[in-house]
């Protein structure tokens, strides 16, 4: 059965969950991306606009969000001229799954002077592997360690070098056009993919996010970098940096619990493919 290229269908009851919601760590759980994708949505509608910019969303993934209805609901906690800050929940059969909070900012000029920035910067792949277009197109991963850089197959870059991906998210709703904010918050929700991703797969699943934005992305693919992961006793921290074809753009920051019994492991995973939609 063909279901609309998006994470969820908006019904009466709430926010239903397609076939591409689906986390890889349960078949009846949603994932991570879809989640934060809903969260920044609520967000944003309910509490931008009138010339404030996202900067700040901080997730909290506290309770597996199951294949069922989901309902949002956010609250104003500070509205001043130049910050705004409001805090959202998604609820499923009345208890809280997940919330995130959110801050705006009222965007100024630039300070005079000159600020240390590191030398390296990430990149996206280049035109003669992953040329520019309208069309939706798989995700791409890289690693230090792939003659090529990057390919659309997970298995290739298995190992314990670098990773970073470049990617299209599915809008969040189906028949909504995603914003950048929402294609932000879904871009960073992998940093735990990125950091936590070694020679055996992903044994780590993170139970939030913080997404710190000095821009928003501009155009509809954001990529994503890892800088470092630290671990010890089942307990992780990953950080990355999120870029555009302009450059970086902000950082991602996750914590990371120990689930080894559901270890990921994409040995034996070919390229990705776009399914397709009714």
């Amino acid at each position: 059965m063909n279901h609309p290229l998006a994470f969820f269908d908006t019904t009466p009851g709430g926010y239903v969950a397609l076939p591409f919601a689906v986390s890889r760590w349960s078949p009846d759980m949603v994932s991570g991306v879809a989640l934060c994708g809903l969260l920044a949505r609520a967000l944003e509608s309910g509490h931008g606009g009138d010339g404030f910019v996202p900067t700040r969303l901080t997730v909290d993934l506290f309770r597996p969000a199951r294949t069922r209805p989901l309902t949002s609901a956010t609250r104003a906690v500070r509205d001043g001229k130049r910050i705004r800050v409001a805090d959202a929940e998604l609820l499923q059969d009345g208890e809280p799954v997940a919330r995130a909070s959110a801050v705006f900012l009222r965007p100024s000029e630039q300070p005079p002077g000159e600020v240390w920035t590191r030398d390296s910067r990430p990149s996206p792949p280049p035109a003669s592997i992953a040329p520019p277009t309208d069309a939706l197109t798989p995700p791409y991963f890289g690693s230090d360690s792939h003659p090529d850089g990057w390919s659309t197959s997970m298995f290739e870059h298995q190992g314990a070098s670098r990773k970073r991906m470049w990617a299209r998210h599915l809008p969040v709703v189906a028949g909504e056009e995603p914003s950048q904010f929402e294609r932000a918050a879904m871009a960073g929700e992998p940093t735990s993919l990125m950091t936590n991703w070694g020679s055996e797969g992903v044994g780590f699943i993170n139970v939030d996010l913080t997404l710190v934005l000095a821009r928003l992305p501009e155009g509809p693919d954001v990529g994503i970098e890892a800088d470092d992961h630290i671990s010890s006793d089942g307990l992780a921290v990953g950080t990355a940096t999120m870029f555009d074809r302009g450059g970086p753009i902000g950082t991602c920051l996750v914590s990371a619990l120990a689930n080894a019994r559901r270890q990921v492991d994409f040995a034996g995973q070919g390229e990705f493919e776009i399914p397709a939609a009714t």
